[in-house]
């Protein structure tokens, strides 16, 4: 693959002194459209050591209008170290839309150090490749314009040019222990960079592999094929809008129906029990640290199912340092501008701490779909991207635990009256809690659906029968304490093991 980047391109002084002006100036009005541009752009910078990659970046901020771009240097992180899943910190970093990042440094670091150094096997290494595949699909179907290039020296080119920069004063301490270490293993990293290359070279992410020995022609291409790509999508015609998609209608008989909704628990013994499950999980919780573990539990369901009841009897078990509730509304500006999933990465919890969701990532499926704010392709390719998510989060230690509280429509509309009477309640009742009833078969049928398609081996659902509050808190407890037991049980690291020599 990299032959095509060893055939001795150059380009000469006068050519590059003509071309700088054109091309700078071509750059900074691709940016100035870009502004009001309905995408952002995504630039990866990767290469060999000494391949040029911090010139050309910190050239492009030269020629760039800096209030428009950030570049982020991101060094790669070991898995013992990982506080979240591996691609938490690029998650974090998305551009907004009419944004550019810089990535010096990215996602495919990491698996790709590892797999050379033995810290990862074969098996996980294509795994993250495929993670890696998902996560650019993710990106371009979200809008964004991802850009990747590949700086590509010769070994003897990088022994020379390290060399050359470790013989001057100014440039010697750009040369470390860690580049000659990699230039020694550079007959290593090649086949498993290019076998990287390969299976991540897609029609929506292809790879640029850029020549990069001289240094004109690497600036001069690099930024050509920038401001090329994001002319031709600046230039797009917008596609024309889907037609809506008919309401979903529910099966006759479905696994929401299955549930005995009639039943409760044995009131003499529901404060014991409660009591049980809430120490239960309060002893648990302080070994999550030590563990190296997370959780991270999601609740679904109707409004008035009592979520809100199960979360308080959660937290009453924890200490308020080490868990965050998170009740997720309609997006925000902010996170309307970047990928739908970021505003969920980038709230996901540390080592020994508690996220509680009430609601969620499946408001993609359930409300945006049902309620037409996002297009029938959106909430199709949603149930792939949440699978993949979730099985993020689990391979990386969090305990993953999704509830789903099923209550009748007839509990909803007793329950609406009473909050409705009482004033303390008085204000969780909305217009839009009383319109959603009408559309409570539509609602069902988008749950079963969801059911279907992401109750997976590695994240299953829960179905909590919640007629009755006081069995919902028990059944919801007890199942929380019994999943985080069998994770603590279980090794949290077993993921890590080293690929024989």
């Amino acid at each position: 693959m990299f032959e095509v980047a060893e055939v001795g391109q150059k380009l000469d002084r006068d050519t590059y002194d003509q071309l700088v002006p054109q091309l700078r100036e071509r750059l900074l009005d691709v940016q100035f459209r870009l502004k009001s541009a309905d995408f952002s752009v995504v630039i990866v910078i990767g290469g060999v050591e000494g391949a040029g990659k911090g010139e050309t970046v910190n050239l492009l901020m030269e020629w760039l209008d800096t209030r428009g771009v950030a570049v982020h240097a991101l060094a790669p992180q070991g898995h013992r170290t990982q506080e979240h899943p591996g691609l938490y910190r690029f998650w974090r970093e998305l551009p907004p839309k009419g944004k550019i990042a810089i990535f010096f440094g990215s996602w495919y670091t990491r698996p790709i150090v590892d797999y050379v150094f033995r810290r990862s096997d074969e098996l996980r290494f294509d795994r993250e490749l495929s993670r890696i595949v998902d996560f650019e699909l993710m990106l371009s179907n979200e809008g964004t314009l991802l850009l990747k290039f590949r700086l590509h020296i010769s070994k003897k080119q990088q022994r020379h040019r390290l060399k050359k920069l470790k013989s001057s004063s100014r440039t010697a301490w750009r040369v470390t222990r860690n580049d000659w270490k990699f230039h020694a293993m550079y007959d290593h990293f090649r086949p498993v960079c290019s076998r990287a290359l390969e299976r991540t070279s897609t029609g929506h992410a292809l790879w640029n592999i850029i020549e990069a020995a001289d240094r004109r022609f690497r600036h001069a291409t690099t930024a050509q094929r920038i401001v090329s790509a994001i002319e031709e999508r600046l230039n797009r015609k917008p596609a024309l809008p889907q037609p809506a998609a008919a309401l979903p209608v529910p099966p006759r008989v479905n696994v929401i129906h299955s549930l005995d909704l009639r039943r409760k628990p044995d009131e003499q013994k529901y404060s014991d029990k409660l009591d049980k499950h809430q120490a239960s999980l309060g002893h648990l919780a302080r070994q999550l640290g030590g563990a190296n573990r997370a959780v991270v539990v999601v609740f679904e369901g109707p409004d008035a199912a009592g979520k809100g009841g199960c979360i308080r009897r959660i937290v009453q078990a924890l200490d308020a340092r080490f868990y965050r509730v998170l009740p997720i509304a309609a997006p925000t500006d902010e996170e309307r501008a970047r990928p739908y999933l970021w505003r969920f990465w980038r709230h996901l919890p540390g080592r020994g701490h508690v996220a509680i969701y009430d609601r969620s990532w499946y408001g993609r499926v359930l409300v945006e779909r049902i309620e037409e704010l996002c297009t029938p392709n959106d909430w199709q390719r949603a149930y792939a991207e949440i699978n993949s998510f979730e099985e993020q989060l689990v391979d990386s230690g969090i305990v993953l635990v999704k509830f789903w509280l099923a209550i009748s429509p007839e509990e909803q509309l007793r329950r609406f009256q009473e909050r409705e009477a009482t004033g303390y309640k008085r204000y969780k009742l909305t217009g839009e809690d009383l319109r959603n009833r009408e559309k409570w078969p539509a609602y069902e049928a988008a749950a079963c659906e969801m059911f279907a398609n992401t109750s997976t081996e590695t994240a299953p659902w829960t179905l909590v029968e919640a007629e009755d509050k006081h069995y919902a808190r028990v059944k919801v407890l007890k199942t929380l304490v019994d999943r985080v037991k069998s994770a603590l049980n279980c090794d949290p690291k077993c993921h890590l093991k080293r690929r024989p020599k």
